[in-house]
């Protein structure tokens, strides 16, 4: 019966630290921001159907859900004339015109 009360409290107070998890305001600059929003950018890309690839142009939003790994971001980001295969897309130029694509 002892080990009881402990545990209780224990759980008690996990069930407090997870529900304060929330998304906080972080650096944009950071290196594992950085990292995230490639990876946002890569997958993006892989996902889409379109042929030609879209690269990032600036960040709207960036947090971070403490304690974990977690980001929220909104990232604009717009259709090059590049494929989405290419190398270099982060010189590629923005089509403009009819083909532009900002999302």
């Amino acid at each position: 019966m002892q080990w009881k009360v402990p545990l209780l409290v224990g759980l008690i107070v996990l069930r407090t630290h997870v529900y304060s998890c929330k998304f906080v305001d972080i650096d944009k600059n950071s290196k594992d921001f950085a990292s995230a929003v490639e990876y946002a950018v890569f997958q993006f890309n892989e996902d889409q159907e379109d042929e030609f690839a879209y690269k990032f142009l600036q960040v709207r939003r960036s947090q971070h859900k403490r304690w974990t790994l977690i980001y929220l971001m909104d990232l604009e980001m717009g259709r090059t004339v590049c494929k989405k295969h290419d190398e270099d897309i982060d010189n590629c130029p923005l089509q403009e015109g009819t083909e532009e694509k900002m999302v």
